[in-house]
């Protein structure tokens, strides 16, 4: 599935707060997490992403970070001439240790699309998919959330450990898109997102087809953010 995205007033953020945004400038709020094992490349594929620059050196997110960006979002097969959704995705970065691990996984119920990302030069944190996705249906806004999963440091030509196939393989297992990835080149960085974004708009249309909206989704009615089905109900799930 392809969509055509066009980013538009690209801000960056790190634990800022929200309310100072105003909700007439998006029609959704839609928040995605960022996991996988320290060091395997999160906090440069979300910066690669919102705003192109990669920084060699390794810092390890302590706790939990965010990003944010703007894109203008229409699906495929749509009208190129009509209006877009404006979209505002808060693109949440995860500590991968462990002993942030209940203090990460606090997050994941409010995440309403994950990005799980391995080190194509790491066995372990490719078998580390397995406990990733355990955590995941433990602790997401249902046992079957949308997760794109990415093979990250695809540049490292030299250093892989890990085939394509091998990815693709575990991939489907689990139902998830793969792609290779490259925060140093960003190679297919924001193919990975944009893929995301597909997956989590086409489940939001068809929660609206059944009158309900996820409570994560937060839509423009009427000038103001809400957080309502059709009915004016809460919706706790978006399964």
């Amino acid at each position: 599935m392809t969509s055509q995205f066009t980013e538009s007033n690209v801000r960056q953020n790190s634990g800022v707060s929200m309310a100072s945004e105003s909700s007439s400038d998006y029609d959704y709020l839609i928040k995605f997490l960022a996991l996988g094992d320290s060091g395997v490349g999160k906090t440069s594929f979300l910066y690669q992403y919102t705003d192109g620059t990669f920084n060699p050196k390794f810092i390890t997110t302590v706790g939990i970070d965010f990003r944010e960006k703007r894109v203008v979002y229409r699906p495929s097969g749509a009208d190129n001439v009509g209006r877009g959704q404006r979209v505002h995705l808060q693109l949440w970065d995860t500590a991968g240790q462990e002993r942030f691990r209940s203090l990460t996984t606090a997050f994941f119920r409010d995440a309403m699309g994950f990005l799980l990302l391995f080190d194509l030069t790491s066995e372990q944190s490719f078998v580390n998919i397995r406990n990733w996705m355990s955590q995941l249906q433990m602790h997401a806004y249902c046992e079957n959330p949308d997760v794109v999963l990415c093979g990250n440091k695809a540049d490292l030509e030299d250093q892989r450990v890990i085939s394509e196939e091998k990815a693709r393989e575990v991939a489907e297992k689990y139902g998830m898109p793969y792609f290779e990835t490259s925060a140093a080149t960003g190679m297919n960085i924001s193919k990975a997102v944009e893929g995301l974004l597909d997956l989590v708009m086409v489940r939001m249309e068809q929660c609206v087809d059944k009158s309900s909206l996820p409570i994560t989704g937060h839509k423009r009615l009427e000038g103001s953010t809400v957080e309502v089905d059709e009915a004016g109900e809460e919706s706790k799930c978006f399964c």
